[in-house]
């Protein structure tokens, strides 16, 4: 199959949609298929490793990390999109992408699939804050139903997901398929190299959150949580591994809490063998967002055998259910606090966790999402 894809975001903007977008197309070229990817140039050089047609796009006030294409420069790609003889669109965000997508599926006269990557009811508020919160969640939901209901089918990483979407109204054809693992992803990290780095003692108590440093991902939560657990151990440390808006507040919090010692920022890291390196440097991973349509980086985690503390809400639900790998933490400072305290303290626990964890990760693995993926996708393409 020939497979047009189009997003608002794609590397060397990380995050979440970035990697899925990524994995899924490296996978698909594998089994013998073509992907294209529409996406925004950024100022930065990128070194693309499937064919991507780099968009003009504009800087972003509100989002400095994020760029908005320019909705001409995508139409004026149609003549070139038409010679390509694409079989299937697939959107994967909800802005330019989402409405320029739909113009060119029509003209190709191909169908649409859209992933729905982002929780928008536990996201609007924390941009903007000015608006009344019940407002903004009524607007996020009318807001997805109608996208949702405007393709041939919708994605959905996980079922809890699906859930909320179908309580909302959204109706049509819908398939959960999450975004799994490369399998020679995050086999092996070299932890001391990572600890030697960073200047971090190899007997020091390292706790890691990997991610988007943004609002929505409930960091000042985990702040709490360090506080809180580092009356019972003073030379814990939370590493942080990302970058984005909240990070300049996040820095002045740790300054007025007293926590400049027990709090690293690393920023992004390379993703071949520096992110590898910070989980494995790691003992417990720490996650407590609450607006994650899957949590890949749990999984990410598990699969170099670091065990993890994690609220259980929407997507990271789906992860942690059956309890394997990890530990599920209420969102209350001092039960998450004592479930870091457990690991920590209980080797053979610790040990256990680990083991589990590795083997729940090779349950995720990308060429079995990718197999269920292209199924849709086949499925689309023999209706049309």
């Amino acid at each position: 199959m020939r497979i047009l894809k189009i997003s608002d975001v794609y590397f060397p903007r990380v995050n979440g949609v970035s990697t899925s977008i990524r994995t899924f197309a490296q996978e698909f070229a594998r089994q013998g298929h073509a992907v294209t990817l529409i996406a925004p140039a950024y100022p930065s050089e990128t070194e693309d490793e499937f064919p991507i047609l780099r968009v003009r796009s504009r800087y972003l006030a509100v989002d400095p990390e994020d760029r908005m294409m320019r909705a001409r420069a995508i139409k004026a790609l149609l003549p070139q999109l038409q010679a390509g003889n694409y079989d299937l669109l697939h959107i994967h965000t909800p802005f330019v992408a989402h409405y320029l997508g739909l113009w060119l599926a029509r003209r190709l006269r191909i169908p649409v699939v859209e992933t729905y990557h982002t929780y928008f009811e536990e996201y609007l508020d924390k941009y903007l804050p000015w608006l009344p919160r019940k407002l903004l969640r009524l607007l996020a939901r009318r807001f997805s139903v109608s996208q949702c209901n405007a393709v041939d089918a919708l994605v959905v990483p996980t079922q809890p997901m699906l859930d909320v979407l179908l309580g909302y109204g959204v109706r049509g054809r819908t398939e959960v398929i999450p975004t799994g693992i490369p399998r020679e992803a995050f086999a092996q990290g070299d932890g001391r190299r990572f600890r030697a780095r960073h200047d971090i003692a190899a007997d020091r108590p390292v706790l890691l959150y990997v991610g988007r440093v943004a609002h929505e991902k409930n960091l000042e939560f985990l702040l709490e949580v360090l506080a809180t657990a580092r009356r019972q151990r003073p030379d814990l440390l939370l590493v942080i591994a990302g970058e984005g808006p909240a990070r300049a507040g996040l820095e002045k919090r740790v300054t007025r809490q007293g926590l400049t010692g027990n709090v690293r920022f690393v920023g992004y890291l390379e993703r071949s063998h520096d992110l590898p390196d910070c989980y494995a440097a790691a003992d417990v991973f720490v996650f407590a967002s609450r607006t994650e349509t899957q949590g890949l980086v749990l999984l990410e985690a598990m699969k170099l055998g670091i065990p993890v503390v994690s609220t259980a809400v929407m997507g990271t639900a789906e992860i942690m259910r059956d309890g394997r790998g990890g530990l599920v933490a209420e969102e209350d400072v001092g039960h998450f606090a004592a479930q870091v305290e457990r690991v920590l303290a209980d080797a053979a626990l610790r040990e256990r966790l680990q083991y589990e964890a590795r083997i729940k990760a090779d349950e995720w693995t990308a060429p079995a999402t990718a197999e269920r993926m292209l199924a849709l996708y086949a499925s689309l393409r023999s209706r049309t």
